[in-house]
């Protein structure tokens, strides 16, 4: 395939021959008045009006009861995991199909990634993969679940909503709970996306946001941990502000805590972006419909959101007919100056994650070959 339609036709979508990214911020509301209201004030760092209003911002957003802001979207998921009871020499259910932060954030509390296959309409953690796995090795004890292979204790399940489309939660959920095991969403990327009218992230114990530069809504860097247990996000706040005790001058810190407050002036950034997240939202749905009735005159498959789901279109993905067929549209689009990318490569093809466990992995290797992501901006 020679793929110069899909280039003229990305190429009039987004009004423009130059370089096109996959996904660039856009600053079109009141970033620029509310940064400078925090440079006015000074209360730049970590205490701030702001950070209190992203907070409630995102708890509302999520349909959760508690929100706190971090530095980043990775911090976030840390500190989520050590909440809901991870500890070294744990090991933690999850998708090898997925950016490399979720599992890093596993590891760095000390625990195992367990790498099950993904759903393939979902492109996430596949709710028959767990039972499968757990059905196998599992052992319910008094203490929790364990892995009856290493006898490790099986501490939580993290879920990753692949390019914001959300995985079959219900069903992963009833699989957890029957195991006792506490179930953490990755929504990095699944802000504004939804599965049976209930909020990414607000499904499992707790859920972890992303606001990087190339998120729907960015504040440079970020990220959000929601949860519905309030006494546990309490917890959450103290811990990612170094688990100082509040003193008017003294300086006492009553544990090991961690320096992953965001600062105001990014708090500021991202409230005036999470203002504009309908309008976002509606903008790069009409371009999903636009990829979807184009694409169907040429014969390729544009991934959509499942039934009982609305997905935010994060990132959209083309799925091509084999391995060669996607580098050539790889070659042939960047070549052009439109960027695409291929999704990630497994996690256990990389030299740090190559020795954990694994199950047969049918779907993610199938998926590995054949996805893309295509310019998915917001339009303006």
């Amino acid at each position: 395939m020679a793929f110069q339609e899909t280039i003229k036709f990305i190429q009039d979508k987004f009004k423009s021959k130059d370089f096109i990214p996959l996904h660039a911020p856009v600053f079109i509301g009141n970033e620029r008045k509310y940064v400078m209201d925090t440079l006015d004030s000074t209360f730049v760092s970590s205490v701030g009006a702001y950070v209190d209003l992203a907070e409630k911002i995102m708890a509302e957003i999520s349909q959760t009861k508690k929100a706190v802001a971090v530095v980043n979207g990775t911090s976030g998921l840390q500190i989520a995991l050590q909440l809901a009871g991870v500890k070294t020499g744990d090991e933690v259910i999850t998708q090898a199909l997925t950016f490399v932060a979720t599992a890093n954030a596993i590891k760095y509390n000390g625990a195992e990634p367990i790498f099950l296959d993904v759903d393939y309409e979902t492109m996430g953690l596949s709710p028959k993969a767990v039972s499968e796995f757990l059905e196998e090795y599992g052992e319910k004890r008094e203490s929790g679940t364990y892995n009856k292979r290493t006898g490790k204790r099986i501490a939580a399940c993290l879920p990753m909503h692949t390019f914001g489309f959300p995985v079959h939660i219900d069903e992963l959920l009833e699989v957890c709970n029957a195991w006792n095991i506490p179930l953490v969403e990755d929504a990095a990327e699944s802000l504004g996306s939804y599965y049976k009218g209930k909020h990414t992230g607000g499904l499992g114990k707790l859920g972890v946001f992303s606001f990087n530069g190339n998120k729907i809504v960015t504040s440079g860097g970020g990220g959000m941990i929601v949860t519905n247990d309030v006494d546990l996000g309490i917890v959450g706040k103290h811990l990612t502000t170094t688990a100082k005790v509040p003193h008017a001058y003294e300086f006492y810190h009553d544990q090991l805590g961690y320096n992953f407050r965001m600062p105001n002036i990014n708090a500021a950034l991202i409230c005036a972006q999470l203002e504009q997240l309908d309008r976002f939202l509606i903008n790069k749905r009409k371009l999903a419909d636009g990829y979807a009735e184009f694409f169907k005159t040429q014969g390729l498959t544009f991934r959509q959101e499942l039934e009982n789901t609305k997905a935010n279109y994060w990132l959209m993905c083309l799925e091509l007919e084999n391995l060669e067929e996607r580098d050539a549209f790889l070659k042939v689009t960047n070549e052009a100056n439109t960027m695409t990318r291929p999704i990630w490569q497994l996690m256990y093809r990389l030299p740090m994650y190559q020795d954990c466990f694994r199950d047969g992995q049918k779907n993610a290797e199938y998926l590995e070959e054949r996805i893309v992501n295509i310019p998915s901006s917001v339009r303006v």
